[in-house]
């Protein structure tokens, strides 16, 4: 069952001065060792830290992202018991203020009055912060506290879709959690049950994607265990952003997974498998849809984010069966299309006029 991608194991710049992806940067590692130089092709960039904590009572999630013509900050919180759910949105024409690092680590900081956020991260300790005056009406102050332990294995692959278009992602599951939620006068603590996940991504990509992305962080039967699994953007590549976290220790999965679901109504329950082996056979059960539109002049997108539960096996590179039962995670469905080319023709045409 070990994957046929090839694995790097020595530091790798992501392409060259004119833009153009490095054949020598394609494949994965099991700690981020590529240099995300990216380079030209305006309009086309594509960055983002996406951090999510989850535990059996709660979800929160904080994002920044920067897509060269439009920059977002948006936070979300998922309280399972009582159903209730709050989501926060700040835009920025242009990316302004919204700064991201090529590679990992260091200092991110992003400054509004509606919005104030900070992800430190400096290597085996990360610190997370996220305040809001008016966060469903109430002020929000939130504080996480993660570790990567020493040795933890996580996936990182460059994604080839043409020498002038590919992405690079680092998934990072089951990283330990503490920190608070306070909104208004009630406050939530999260103890050694919570796990962090990061999704960092930068690349040069298409007009158009869409992608299925499923996730979760689970400790069953005395081992911890994250799962990473994507489809649609990375099918037919000859790489995938799927891979088993038992551990600490990576087992890549070089199969294009199959994500069965109906888009009628992503509340039913969904099946992802690998088909040519039974390395992956979950069923992903949601208790809650997320649904987030962006309609703004540059950018279409719509994503049904759905949070739930996992049930089934995964098999490691060893061999090693493991059952989950239960496990907190997320699928979704993700539709996007720039719409930059359009706005560019009709700036030209009155321009000319």
């Amino acid at each position: 069952m070990v994957t046929h991608e090839a694995e790097l194991k020595l530091p790798v710049e992501m392409c060259d001065a004119a833009g153009n992806l490095n054949p020598a940067a394609v494949g994965w590692s099991r700690k981020p060792l590529h240099g995300c130089n990216l380079s030209g092709r305006w309009g086309r960039k594509k960055r983002w830290d996406y951090w999510c904590i989850t535990n059996q009572d709660m979800l929160f999630s904080l994002t920044l992202s920067h897509l060269d013509y439009l920059g977002l900050a948006f936070i979300y919180y998922l309280d399972f018991a009582s159903g209730k759910f709050m989501e926060q949105t700040v835009t920025r024409l242009f990316g302004k203020g919204c700064d991201l690092p090529e590679g990992l680590g260091g200092l991110i900081q992003f400054e509004d009055s509606a919005l104030r956020m900070e992800m430190r991260d400096s290597g085996n300790d990360i610190y997370l912060r996220v305040d809001s005056p008016a966060f469903g009406g109430e002020k929000l102050h939130a504080e996480f506290q993660v570790s990567r332990p020493v040795g933890h294995e996580t996936l990182n692959v460059v994604i080839p879709w043409s020498k002038r278009l590919y992405q690079f992602t680092s998934k990072q599951n089951c990283l330990p959690a503490t920190g608070k939620i306070q909104i208004g006068n009630r406050k939530q603590e999260m103890g050694l049950d919570s796990f962090a996940c990061l999704d960092f991504g930068r690349g040069i990509w298409r007009y158009a994607s869409s992608w299925n992305w499923a996730a979760f962080s689970t400790r069953q039967n005395g081992h911890t265990v994250g799962v990473n699994m994507g489809g649609k953007w990375t099918d037919g590549t000859g790489m995938t952003e799927n891979g088993i976290c038992l551990d600490g220790r990576l087992s890549k999965i070089g199969e294009d997974l199959l994500f069965d679901y109906d888009p009628g109504n992503f509340m039913k329950p969904w099946s992802i498998r690998t088909p040519q082996s039974e390395q992956i056979r979950l069923e992903f059960t949601p208790f809650f849809e997320r649904i987030a539109k962006t309609d703004a002049l540059v950018l279409r997108s719509e994503v049904h984010q759905m949070i739930g539960r996992f049930c089934g096996t995964v098999i490691t590179d060893d061999g090693e069966q493991i059952s989950i039962q239960d496990a907190i995670g997320w699928a979704e469905e993700h539709q996007a299309r720039s719409e930059e080319r359009r706005v560019g023709k009709e700036c030209r045409s009155r321009w000319s006029a």
